[in-house]
């Protein structure tokens, strides 16, 4: 925001930001530029010097209008790390995190040097996470929490099944699961192990080789899973579907394709439910909410941010590097210019 109106503070701060000023045709055309903007906060908002600012793949759909509210120009960004350099002397210094559906979707987000928003959509970062771990929490723990909240927490030996389990969100939501002491069972698609954290082992389905409903009622004594997590969306609706226990839940947070076959007679004699996640529903502060219901499962060690590889890094002037990149899009990058 460039004017200040009686509303507001008197504080104006200078901010290098990352932007957009129109729809790309795909990913590859993505043209970000660094453009220099005044930032001013009102009363209940709080101005934070970024740290670390996670790219999701939400950032690119969002670029290529595959998000049709997504409003241009705008900074881009969802996830965040930094410190509050303006607002309630409180708050001044703090180490701080977040996340949010609107941020860098429908008003500028986290690909700057700062970043006005609420004072409560902050989260203080715990002490034994770096910055660009902090960075890296929010859209797939966000994601993963508020699955298992729609379709109730796992309890202690209930069996989860994760599609997807070596993604982001597969893996916030293996800890979840495990945390809460249920079996988990992960899918993947090639011969590879489990990469992230547990709190216990990870039974893991390879299902390029094997049928996975089949090995899945094999591992639960022929019962099936009580709670699907789909992260990846219709290429794995048939095989959730037919892993599911009676009375069973499956997550749903993607698809490639819109439309999938369904059978009604197996799913009402079946009392499953299904549960549609979009976390960009969320405003900050709801999704601050959400990250600080599980902040004592950080403290204790049962959760942990994702390790961030040096190499996946970027200053904000190669802001477009891990866009054009082939390879995955990094988690974490740290914007230059850090005042």
């Amino acid at each position: 925001m460039d004017a200040i109106t009686g509303s507001e503070t008197d504080v104006i701060v200078g901010a290098t930001c990352v932007r957009l000023n129109a729809k790309a045709a795909d990913a590859a055309m993505i043209e970000p530029v660094i453009e220099q903007h005044s930032l001013s906060r009102r009363s209940h908002e709080v101005i934070v010097a970024i740290e670390a600012a996670g790219v999701n793949p939400s950032d690119v759909k969002a670029a290529t209008g595959l998000m049709p509210y997504a409003v241009f120009p705008r900074t881009p960004g969802r996830d965040f790390s930094g410190r509050v350099v303006e607002g309630p002397g409180g708050l001044i210094g703090k180490a701080v995190f977040g996340t949010s559906g609107d941020l860098g979707i429908r008003r500028d987000g986290t690909h700057a040097s700062h970043l006005v928003v609420e004072a409560a959509a902050l989260v203080e970062k715990p002490s034994g996470i770096s910055m660009d771990e902090a960075a890296g929490i929010g859209v797939p723990f966000v994601t993963a929490i508020e699955g298992f909240r729609r379709s109730g927490m796992p309890k202690p030996g209930e069996h989860v099944l994760i599609m997807g389990v070596n993604g982001k969100v597969g893996q916030a939501a293996a800890q979840l699961a495990t945390w809460q002491g249920a079996k988990v069972i992960g899918v993947v698609r090639k011969d590879e192990p489990y990469e992230g954290h547990a709190n216990a082992p990870i039974e893991v389905v390879n299902s390029a080789t094997t049928k996975v409903a089949d090995r899945v009622h094999e591992l639960t004594d022929g019962k099936g899973a009580d709670i699907v997590f789909n992260t990846v969306g219709d290429p794995y609706f048939d095989d959730a579907h037919l892993s599911l226990a009676k009375a069973g839940r499956q997550i749903l947070i993607a698809a490639i394709h819109k439309v999938v076959k369904f059978n009604i007679l197996e799913f009402y004699r079946g009392r499953h439910t299904y549960v549609g996640i979009d976390t960009l529903a969320f405003s900050s502060v709801e999704s601050a909410e959400i990250l600080r219901s599980v902040m004592p499962g950080f403290a204790g060690g049962f959760l942990r941010p994702f390790p961030i590889a040096a190499s996946s890094i970027y200053p904000l002037r190669d802001a477009k590097t891990p866009i054009g990149a082939k390879r995955p899009i990094s988690r974490s990058r740290r914007p230059g210019g850090r005042s």
